[in-house]
């Protein structure tokens, strides 16, 4: 059965907190809901550390969904405390209008599969009924319009409060802006720094990406200055790497990983994931072939103390997907759409812990060559 919001949220309006007299919902102790299909997540912020109270507010959401909205639904709580979770000092930035979070999906090198990832977790986040838009910002090897199969066209121009505005390209769900729509298929970008911060300024702050509960900012590799542009036009919620279990592609994501660290930059990771974990030959569907090295990410992330978002295997229909423009994530019920959508649901749970624990991220000043500095150096 498919859950959605409106109903939690009105059997969450038949509770309230032990002592409190409003309900859940007037009270403002639910933070957010989500749900997926037969799962729901409710996020409860509770102004006592009491056991018995963060218990018996955590019994009475999972008794009050099965009572009043489905009695098999999977439900989780998580349960924070004002005052007792450690939060950073405000941050002056300011989010752009009718955009709530911007992701960055970046890795430190090529040839990782970090465009097919974006390309799948946009359409996965769209499928789940989040407004999404996806910012091809490879100024140099875009990628979006090949995988979504908008090769031919091209952004209209539109009027937006007196002012000119290209509106974004749309399909499988998604707003797409890419510079491959302003170039000819045989023709190379040779563009200084400037000139490739311009474009995606433009991009950006040009478009009319309306209102969206994902943009997805596709980073070309490495750390470089479009990275630093980036993350100087746009107050970023957070980064995830992506990486195959390589040795050399870990080291590269670990460098990646060390540059939102970095001080002046700041950006919250919100985990990695392992992009051809594995083989599995169509004849031998029990037969696993870690081709690329076993489990390299998901140990990365335990050095790094950053979430492990999950693995995706080596598949040929994934390629095969993203080169006709249909993402797999399109492909109802196949066991690689349904990894894409395990993996996207936990993108979802870790920006929504973010977006409780940490302020919103600043547009990062870098006002010296300190910014631009190599990372851990030591």
């Amino acid at each position: 059965m498919k859950l959605n919001k409106k109903d939690i949220s009105k059997a969450l309006e038949s509770i309230s907190v032990s002592g409190e007299g409003q309900n859940m919902i007037e009270s403002g102790v639910v933070k957010n809901i989500m749900v997926f299909n037969d799962e729901v997540i409710v996020d409860l912020t509770l102004s006592t550390p009491a056991m018995h109270i963060k218990k018996r507010a955590e019994v009475d959401v999972i008794k009050a969904i099965h009572d009043l909205v489905y009695d098999k639904a999977k439900v989780k709580v998580n349960i924070t405390v004002e005052g007792i979770s450690k939060k950073q000092p405000a941050i002056k930035g300011k989010p752009i209008p009718g955009i709530k979070n911007i992701v960055a999906v970046a890795s430190g090198k090529g040839g990782v599969g970090k465009s097919t990832v974006t390309a799948n977790l946009a359409v996965s986040l769209a499928k789940m009924g989040f407004k999404v838009g996806l910012l091809d910002a490879d100024i140099y090897g875009p990628s979006a319009t090949i995988m979504f199969d908008v090769e031919h066209e091209r952004p209209l121009s539109v009027t937006v409060d007196g002012k000119s505005k290209m509106e974004p390209v749309q399909n499988h769900g998604v707003k797409i802006l890419s510079i491959g729509f302003f170039t000819k298929p045989n023709q190379a970008v040779i563009w200084r720094g400037p000139m490739a911060a311009k474009a995606l300024n433009q991009m950006i702050f040009d478009a009319n990406w309306g209102e969206l509960d994902f943009l997805l900012v596709d980073l070309p590799p490495g750390t470089g200055d479009i990275h630093l542009s980036i993350m100087q036009s746009l107050p970023i919620t957070g980064a995830v790497i992506v990486s195959t279990p390589q040795n050399v592609a870990l080291a590269d994501a670990k460098k990646g990983v060390a540059m939102f660290r970095q001080e002046s930059i700041n950006v919250p990771i919100l985990g990695i994931i392992e992009n051809m974990a594995y083989f599995t030959p169509a004849e031998l569907p029990d037969n696993k072939y870690y081709i690329f090295g076993e489990r390299g990410a998901k140990n990365l992330a335990e050095d790094l103390q950053i979430p492990f978002l999950g693995e995706i295997p080596l598949v040929q229909s994934i390629r095969e997907a993203g080169d006709i423009g249909r993402p797999a994530a399109l492909q109802e019920d196949s066991p690689i759409a349904k990894a894409l959508t395990e993996i996207t649901k936990e993108v979802v749970t870790e920006t929504v812990k973010r977006n409780i624990d940490l302020p919103p991220t600043e547009a990062i000043k870098i006002t010296t060559m300190a910014g631009c500095s190599a990372v851990n150096k030591k």
